[in-house]
């Protein structure tokens, strides 16, 4: 078991994902989250590629982090593409890279029920599990999937109540919160579907590079630059 006690610093929950495009449902979600855990905040691992999920139909990665950005402002939320500079393709080699990187802070991996029903998919997924606590956002549709994944089925056994996780003394994995509140019914899907040159938009409207070379658009972790042109 891994014992967070010597993490005494700020908590951050991790939502993951393509956020090909960002949207209100994943500020949403993280708002709801970082209240109802007691999390300092969020961050948004923006992926350069998902293994699950087809290469077909992905928007560049400063698009997406753009997206995300824009999502994000005036909120606890940080947009990262932290894994772009990790060398990371997989869940389980970007945590444990994270918390090598950021030893003093308590993490907490955020994902919804739709994603828990693929979780034993996932490489690795008990070694995620046992890196840091996993809390679960009801998505209506999924949640019987969840409930019967073989993750699950594993998982089970760690279910923790919700203020489990507000005690730093408490603070240790594998545990599992799950979070319940109104469903929220918007999707990238259907954004990409409305309107299938949305990236091609924003990125029009990305800032150039000025007379110094700086480029605007900047990782709110590692503070550096993403290439507008990142695949």
């Amino acid at each position: 078991m891994s014992d967070h006690k010597t993490r005494p610093g700020p908590t951050v929950g991790l939502l993951g994902g393509s956020f090909n495009p960002a949207h209100g449902g994943h500020r949403r979600i993280s708002l709801f989250a970082a209240g109802a855990l007691g999390l300092d905040e969020v961050w948004w691992l923006v992926s350069p590629g998902n293994p699950l999920k087809p290469k077909a139909g992905m928007a560049p990665l400063a698009a997406r982090v753009l997206s995300a950005q824009r999502q994000a402002r005036r909120a606890p939320i940080r947009v990262t593409a932290i894994e772009r500079e990790l060398g990371t393709r997989y869940t389980v080699d970007s945590l444990k890279k994270l918390l090598r990187r950021y030893p003093k802070r308590r993490f907490v991996w955020i994902m919804g029920a739709d994603n828990l029903a693929q979780f034993h998919r996932w490489k690795d997924w008990r070694a995620i599990a046992r890196l840091m606590p996993i809390a679960v956002i009801a998505r209506p549709g999924y949640d019987g999937a969840a409930l019967a994944s073989p993750a699950m089925v594993w998982l089970g056994r760690f279910r923790r109540p919700r203020p489990s996780l507000r005690g730093p003394e408490r603070w240790s994995a594998p545990a599992l919160v799950t979070l319940r509140f109104d469903p929220d019914t918007r999707s990238a899907t259907a954004i990409r579907q409305a309107d299938p040159e949305w990236a091609r938009k924003l990125m029009n409207r990305l800032p150039q590079a000025d007379s110094s070379g700086a480029v605007s658009l900047r990782d709110n972790v590692t503070h550096r630059p993403i290439p507008g042109d990142a695949a």
